[in-house]
């Protein structure tokens, strides 16, 4: 079997690429990486499928530092913007093959022209639906809770970002407790928006039980962000009843979810550093305005002891003071009442014999008509007596000492007495409605 060396397989691949490829090319693509060094920009290209927003092609390509130098102050000058990650840019490039570094794109043109990129305009177009719909800013007008230490976190499980994070948090040098609660999704690649829309409806349910939500993962490549810049998870974060804090990128990379978000920071421990920071300055606050108190209350009781030393020494001359008008107010009522005293008993006296001037002729008229009357009454009291009527011949019935006057009224058997001028009879009733009358 005949056998090379990777050396050699290296240079056929490489001259089968000069020789296939020996032009230049303009190719659209994004940029979803760049760094510079030595002068020299490296750059990460890559082309996504329009419905997923999936990466399906990626590439290398290389400016040198001398091209470079005149390129970039071009497009930015023209371009009025930065060469940056996530542009969708024209690069004019030629293929080149090292043995020894691999297969890379060599850029010599970039046409300023083609400035915006889909991830760009996708951005925008995002924004300015979010705009639209009036929920843009609504997140950024929460407060965060001046004692914020419950935490929801958003992020990897695994990810050594949470991990700074929660170390950071529970390691503070001033000893403050937080209650951090993780809700485990992904943080890159396709199902970033559903994973992370499903953790903050769980978060949602349990809203009383936190101050606020972190999402934070541990940077990474900046073709993989493009999980945060949707609409769906836009518009879920800014709509979110409690404040966002969002440490997802680095320096250069900004999210549309940083934008809507309450508070953007670079890191997880930025993050970390934010809450320590607030809840410091909080603590602070308390301090001062303890201090504050205390040395109110202090200025104000050494003002009250001096007042009320001044009004120690002001008592005695004050109390007596209002001891000579005290005495001054009570000879005087004495002397209106004594003088109200004599005038009203003189009225009284006065009124007195009046009235006993006036009762003994009001006596005697009122005793000779009251004589009158019962001479009056004594005669009609004679005139009614029994004994004038017996005398006349007439008589009058008993029965059980009440006078009959209808004789269907007795019955038989019963026991009645008449009573005439001289003496009575008794007698027994023999028939009803017919007196038979037996002498006893």
């Amino acid at each position: 079997m005949k056998t090379i060396s990777l050396l050699e397989l290296n240079l056929m691949v490489r001259g089968t690429i000069e020789r296939g490829l020996p032009d230049e090319y303009w190719v659209e693509a994004e940029l979803s990486e760049i760094r510079e060094s030595h002068g020299h920009c490296y750059m990460e290209l890559v082309e996504k499928d329009l419905p997923g927003n999936t990466p399906v092609a990626r590439a290398r390509a290389t400016c040198w530092r001398q091209t470079w130098a005149m390129l970039r102050p071009y497009f930015e000058r023209t371009t009025e913007q930065t060469f940056r990650a996530g542009l969708k840019v024209l690069l004019k490039v030629y293929a080149q093959f090292h043995e020894a570094y691999g297969f890379s794109w060599i850029v010599t043109d970039i046409d300023p022209a083609f400035t915006m990129g889909d991830m760009a305009r996708k951005r925008q177009m995002i924004i300015a639906r979010l705009k639209e719909m009036g929920v843009f800013d609504l997140n950024r007008e929460l407060e965060i809770p001046m004692f914020a230490q419950r935490i929801a976190v958003i992020s990897s499980e695994t990810a050594a970002g949470y991990g700074d994070f929660y170390r950071q948090l529970t390691d503070n040098e001033y000893g403050f407790t937080f209650e951090i609660n993780l809700f485990p999704a992904i943080m890159q690649g396709e199902r970033v928006e559903q994973s992370i829309i499903a953790a903050l409806d769980k978060i949602n349910a349990r809203c009383d039980d936190f101050d606020c939500v972190v999402i934070i993962r541990g940077g990474g490549a900046t073709s993989d962000m493009s999980g945060f810049d949707t609409l769906a998870l836009a518009e879920n974060v800014a709509n979110f009843p409690l404040p966002v804090i969002t440490g997802i990128g680095h320096d250069r990379d900004e999210s549309v979810l940083d934008m809507v978000a309450n508070t953007r920071v670079k890191t997880p421990t930025a993050a970390a550093a934010l809450l320590i920071s607030r809840l410091k300055a909080t603590a602070d606050r308390i301090e001062r305005c303890g201090e504050t108190i205390a040395h109110t209350v202090k200025r104000r009781m050494e003002s009250e002891h001096i007042r009320m030393e001044r009004m120690a020494e002001r008592i005695p001359a004050l109390f007596s003071v209002v001891k000579t008008r005290q005495h001054a107010r009570l000879d005087s009522m004495a002397g209106h009442m004594e003088s109200a005293l004599v005038r009203r008993l003189d009225r009284e006296t006065h009124r007195l014999s009046m009235m006993s001037n006036a009762v003994t002729p009001l006596a005697e008229r009122r005793i000779t008509a009251e004589r009158h009357r019962l001479t009056m009454l004594d005669q009609r009291v004679q005139a009614l007596d029994p004994a004038l009527l017996l005398r006349r011949g007439y008589s009058i019935t008993l029965h059980n000492g009440r006078a009959v006057r209808d004789a269907s009224q007795l019955a038989p058997g019963d026991k009645i007495v008449t009573k005439v001028e001289r003496g009575e009879i008794r007698s027994e009733v023999v028939k009803a409605n017919t007196v038979i009358l037996q002498q006893q």
